[in-house]
């Protein structure tokens, strides 16, 4: 029996993680800085989470464009909220206003993805060598 990831649902996953964490954690752990942790605006973590994103994301879209639907669009959707993602990370004072548009572009790419690889099922164009 052979075990194969939808890479869809795990950006889509990603993405969703990504999402409770920039809302939500910030308020359920406001007191770690008490204990001298301090995850909450810490400009690492918050690249690292959005390179994990980013690396899922690519994997994802890429290996749908070229398997299935040869369409770029979901890969220009992602494109755009990840940069959306990572200029939030830089501007603090405008970070819930663009948390939202962000997120949402990078699970509605995934879905794009996953709904043209299933209409298409495998499309050839020309450049397919497979």
């Amino acid at each position: 029996m052979k075990f194969k990831i939808n890479w869809d649902a795990f950006g889509i996953a990603a993405s969703v993680a990504c999402a409770i964490h920039c809302a939500v954690l910030p308020l359920l752990l406001s007191s770690l800085p008490l204990f001298g942790i301090n995850i909450i605006e810490n400009q690492g973590f918050e690249f690292i989470m959005i390179a994990l994103a980013f690396i899922v994301g690519v994997y994802s879209l890429y290996h749908g464009r070229k398997k299935h639907h040869h369409s770029y669009y979901p890969m220009l959707l992602f494109a755009v909220g990840i940069g959306i993602l990572f200029i939030k990370s830089i501007l603090h004072s405008h970070s819930l206003m663009l948390l939202l548009p962000a997120v949402s572009l990078v699970v509605i790419a995934h879905y794009l993805n996953y709904k043209l690889c299933r209409v298409h099922n495998h499309a050839h164009a020309d450049d397919c060598n497979h």
